[in-house]
């Protein structure tokens, strides 16, 4: 009989044993629970916090620069002093209208930048080669359509059949400057190149080798400043470029464009200086 009860009881303590197990570590498992369940919250509102932050400073960023009517209108004093100075040869001047890491670039002249290469450009125009005596007349400007975008001021001058500038212009101390123009002629606008094309082009073509500049003697004999950077072309449709070396030599490049929207080149060759 004891030993019955003794087996009627096992379950019974056995059972019970269970049950205190289960009681005992239940509060630790609701417990682990909800601290997973509140620092799962906590991360799901941290993150939604970081994202707002975020998207706040993206608006910011991304809020276009508001300009009066008299940043219009110093804008295009700013178009028409570029034209006085270019066709007037004063290359001091036509510098000053640039910011300091503002510059100028053309398929024909590269991307020349700095005082001194802005100066030295000047001085090389055809019009700036001429006999003693000779006054060179001043340009008219174009009237400069100014849109403001998220990344900055920027206008397009049009130039008729000589084509358009693509500028971009920031205001400095000193008043409104060009951060940058490019001169985009109808074959290079045809060939599928503006200032943001040029710009990807000469990044992925130029090197640590290439010459920074590139000087050419005249009819004269004098060498003046010709180009800084990759020299870009158009031929039968195609664009081309042309990058000097340190060494004397150059690169003739031809470029295409990828599906994807991507430059790369479609052949390359080196020639070599004769220095």
């Amino acid at each position: 009989m004891r030993a019955q009860r003794q087996r009627e009881q096992q379950p019974y303590s056995r059972n019970r044993q269970g049950a205190a197990f289960r009681n005992l570590h239940r509060p630790s498992v609701e417990l682990g629970y909800h601290a997973m369940k509140t620092l799962t919250m906590s991360r799901v509102i941290g993150v939604l916090m970081t994202a707002l932050m975020m998207c706040s400073v993206g608006a910011a960023i991304q809020a276009p620069q508001a300009i009066t009517p008299q940043d219009k209108a110093d804008i295009q004093g700013l178009v028409t002093g570029y034209a006085r100075t270019l066709g007037s040869c004063a290359a001091s001047e036509y510098a000053d209208l640039f910011a300091d890491t503002g510059y100028f670039a053309s398929g024909f002249r590269g991307q020349v930048s700095g005082r001194e290469r802005l100066i030295a450009m000047v001085q090389s125009e055809r019009q700036c080669i001429a006999p003693s005596g000779a006054t060179p007349s001043a340009r008219p400007g174009p009237t400069v359509v100014i849109d403001v975008t998220p990344t900055g001021v920027r206008g397009i001058a049009d130039l008729g059949a000589a084509g358009q500038y693509e500028d971009e212009y920031v205001k400095t101390p000193k008043g409104w400057r060009f951060a940058a123009r490019t001169v985009i002629t109808p074959a290079e606008k045809a060939a599928g190149l503006d200032a943001k094309e040029m710009r990807a082009i000469r990044r992925f073509a130029s090197g640590p080798q290439d010459a920074e500049d590139f000087w050419a003697a005249g009819q004269d004999g004098v060498k003046r400043f010709r180009s800084a950077g990759v020299v870009l072309g158009v031929s039968n449709g195609s664009v081309t470029g042309r990058v000097y070396l340190k060494d004397g030599g150059y690169y003739d490049d031809v470029y295409e464009k990828t599906p994807q929207g991507y430059w790369r080149f479609k052949s390359r060759a080196y020639v070599a200086g004769t220095n």
